[in-house]
């Protein structure tokens, strides 16, 4: 028997409708993959947080499909400097150089890439262009890299420096390196030192030391490396250098990006830092300082990635660990932070670098107790350290320990009985427990004498002396601590207890609701006991 007409219909309808139903979505999503719009704003949202991998995917389909879009380009050459990406920087930075506005960085990529292939012509083009930016002041220096790369003499780039002071002072120091790489050591050596005397930076001294490496110079390479930092003494193991054009324009780049490391430049440190890194890859220094810059910008996932290329024979491994915990904590990731941190201490060649991150870790998760027990190992390790006991006994003080605590710090002030620091915390501490006022009062006073503008200084002197009665001179100490630190809990409470003391109460309790608003969540309840009843009776 034949089946009904009308049924088989509606089968075939049904299943036609199914057919469309699956289609649709495919054909959205086909249609959104395509849609350059919604890749750019989907890219903006991983941008926005931290996913650099989702965010250059984005960035290149959206360019892919507007090529000419300098907003689009904009945001794919940061993200393509980020993650490493050179084509689609490239790409990106052609788009951008005619473009009204371009980025006085733009020119730092084909600088560096001239530089990689030790291209001296490039790079000069490359630098004629940064010259008309305000990176500028890096060009006196580039000429003077491209010159002694192209067997030129050096000299008249570096004369070219001008009165502008940071281009003086980079121009100096490039001056300093190429006395060096030309076998001029002795005055090389004398340029060095003059610098640091002035305030130069560490960098200064690691390149100069890895070009003597390099020139057969080892005596006084390790003299410049000097000092207890791992990284230093794992470059005092012969960690040499080439000064080549590709050397010199990686150096420079970092050089700058150090300066730039704790200031609010993200992109352009970042664009330093990976442009360094195209020029020479081995520069693990501009490697560790492009970790700090995508960290920065809370690109967690990538800032980890790019310490995970400092290999372990590095000279800065140990440094890139000490990053990687730093860069853990800041993103909340506390029990990564610990349990690497331990690992790295507990090494058996671990030393009191380790020992100190790793209390740091501790202190910082609420473990005093722990703490202490690694700041003692750093203390008996450096027992002349007067700052290694500080940090014991206040380990020990947080952790409870008053009278052991107490040894601690009496011991880092015997070291250094001039040191603010040290005199502050016994003193204040002595004081808030009512032991030996007086002496706790003297200390204080030259703690302030050798820091008058410090708050933190000024209020413990002024709390001391209240509660040793002395109610006239506390006061005016602690109103100018908390004029200067209006958001610092602590003072606060303190003023507003020696108001109440003078029979002020309005006052005292806008102090104390001023604490509240600053104060950690634990102190929340005795302030509002402050505020509804007065301080408790001591």
């Amino acid at each position: 028997m034949e089946a009904p007409i009308i049924p088989i219909c509606k089968r075939l309808i049904f299943a036609s409708v199914l057919s469309i139903a699956a289609a649709a979505p495919a054909q959205a999503d086909a249609a959104r993959r395509t849609d350059p719009v919604a890749d750019y704003m989907q890219a903006r949202v991983a941008d926005a947080d931290g996913d650099v991998a989702t965010a250059i995917a984005g960035y290149a389909r959206a360019l892919a499909a507007r090529p000419g879009d300098a907003t689009v380009a904009l945001r794919a050459y940061r993200q393509a400097l980020a993650a490493g990406d050179i084509p689609l920087a490239t790409r990106a930075a052609a788009v951008l150089r005619d473009q009204p506005g371009a980025p006085a960085d733009l020119a730092l990529l084909p600088l560096a890439l001239a530089a990689a292939r030790n291209d001296a012509a490039g790079a000069e083009a490359a630098t004629q262009t940064l010259a008309r930016t305000p990176l500028a002041v890096m060009v006196p220096s580039l000429r003077a890299w491209i010159a002694y790369a192209a067997g030129r003499d050096p000299a008249p780039a570096i004369t070219s420096a001008g009165k502008d002071p940071v281009t003086q002072r980079l121009a100096a120091e490039t001056a300093a390196l190429l006395q060096i790489a030309r076998g001029d050591t002795g005055q090389g050596l004398k340029t060095v030192q003059a610098l640091r005397e002035t305030g130069s930076p560490v960098d200064l001294r690691l390149s100069a030391a890895q070009l003597l490496f390099g020139t057969g110079h080892a005596d006084e390479a390790r003299a410049l490396l000097a000092g207890n930092d791992p990284a230093l003494a794992a470059l005092r193991q012969g960690a040499a250098a080439k000064p080549t054009l590709a050397y010199g324009v990686s150096r420079l780049l970092a050089r700058v990006a150090g300066d730039l490391v704790d200031q609010d430049v993200a992109p352009l440190s970042i664009a330093l830092t990976r442009t360094a890194l195209i020029a020479s890859p081995a520069n693990d220094r501009a490697r560790l300082l492009l970790a700090q810059a995508l960290a920065g910008e809370d690109a967690t996932d990538q800032a980890l990635a790019t310490l995970d290329a400092v290999p372990a024979s590095s000279p800065f491994a140990s440094t890139a660990v000490a990053a990687r915990i730093s860069i853990l904590a800041r993103a909340d990731r506390t029990a990564d932070a610990l349990a690497l941190a331990r690992r790295d201490a507990e090494r058996a060649d671990a030393g009191p670098a380790a020992w100190q991150l790793y209390a740091d870790q501790l202190s910082t998760a609420g473990n005093y107790a722990e703490a202490a027990r690694w700041y003692r190992r750093i203390a008996e390790a450096q027992p002349t350290a007067w700052n290694a006991w500080l940090q014991y006994g206040g380990a020990l003080e947080q952790a409870g320990d008053w009278p052991a605590a107490r040894a601690a710090l009496q011991k880092a002030v015997a070291l250094a009985p001039a040191e603010p620091l040290a005199l502050n915390y016994l003193g204040y501490a002595q004081a808030e427990r009512r032991v030996d006022v007086p002496a706790s009062i003297a200390m204080l006073e030259r703690a302030h004498a050798a820091k008058p503008d410090d708050a933190s200084i000024a209020d413990s002197l002024g709390w001391a002396l209240f509660v040793n009665g002395d109610t006239t001179r506390a006061l005016p100490l602690i109103e100018r601590a908390a004029e200067a630190e209006p958001t610092n809990a602590e003072i606060a409470e303190h003023l507003g207890d020696v108001y109440w003391a003078l029979g002020r109460r309005y006052e005292a309790r806008y102090a104390w609701r001023a604490a509240a608003l600053t104060a950690p969540a634990q102190d929340a309840a005795a302030l509002a006991a402050r505020i509804a009843q007065g301080p408790p009776a001591r």
